[in-house]
């Protein structure tokens, strides 16, 4: 489901948010301002994805390969957002979004290696446009159930019909191997309300482990096939 589409559905959720929080005459103006905001979202997506893609291309030629497999993105639900809002003690309006949450458009960035991770990073950031706000390094420091990635909020201006205005988005980027352990370990652990769950965190925590090691020993492969070329 495209970002469009899913925010269309959420619709409903964030009217009866919104209802509950202000009342019913000024709903519908708290709803234009919500959507001026997402389609500011929108845009800073659209400005970051194109910087990597881009990125992506010129490597691909320079390089002769791609060091980025796939890019996804996502705008946060309306009603995640009211409850991350209430988590974190803001007030659900409007103005409290961009204020108080980095995370509200986020882009998900997937690399063959591990060295591809902090390559991209590094030449996303030293863009003179680009403004990093937050570095949150789990692949050095990995989470305690053995979640691995590279979490960047990234600041970035978006030129509108009348102003320029910076926009923040959360950019996470990971290896396939990463990516995948990070899916199944989320069904996984959603799904597991047993006596067992104890040792089945250990296990997917040992599944990571594995996963990391191998990444390394791909990598590792790979400079050998790379050295051989030269």
């Amino acid at each position: 489901m495209d970002v469009e589409k899913s925010f269309r559905v959420e619709k409903a959720e964030l009217v009866q948010s919104f209802l509950l929080t202000h009342g019913d005459q000024d709903v519908f103006e708290r709803l234009e301002e919500f959507n001026h905001l997402m389609i500011k979202y929108h845009a800073v997506i659209r400005e970051v994805t194109t910087k990597l893609e881009i990125l992506n291309d010129e490597l691909s030629h320079s390089k002769q390969r791609n060091p980025i497999e796939t890019i996804s993105f996502r705008i946060k639900k309306p009603m995640s957002i009211a409850q991350k809002l209430r988590r974190k003690g803001a007030p659900v309006t409007v103005d409290s979004i961009s204020q108080t949450l980095n995370d509200v458009a986020g882009i998900r960035v997937i690399c063959s290696f591990v060295d591809d991770i902090y390559a991209v990073a590094e030449m996303l950031t030293r863009q003179d446009d680009v403004r990093l706000i937050e570095k949150k390094d789990y692949i050095q420091n990995p989470k305690p159930n053995g979640y691995r990635s590279l979490h960047l909020v990234l600041e970035v201006p978006v030129f509108f019909s009348t102003h320029k205005e910076p926009m923040r988005v959360e950019v996470q980027i990971r290896t396939v191997a990463m990516d995948f352990w990070a899916s199944l370990e989320h069904q996984i652990r959603y799904k597991n309300h047993t006596p067992e769950t104890r040792r089945i965190a250990g296990e997917l925590k040992e599944c990571a482990d594995v996963i990391a090691q191998t990444d390394l020993r791909m990598q590792a492969l790979r400079d050998q096939v790379m050295k051989q070329k030269e």
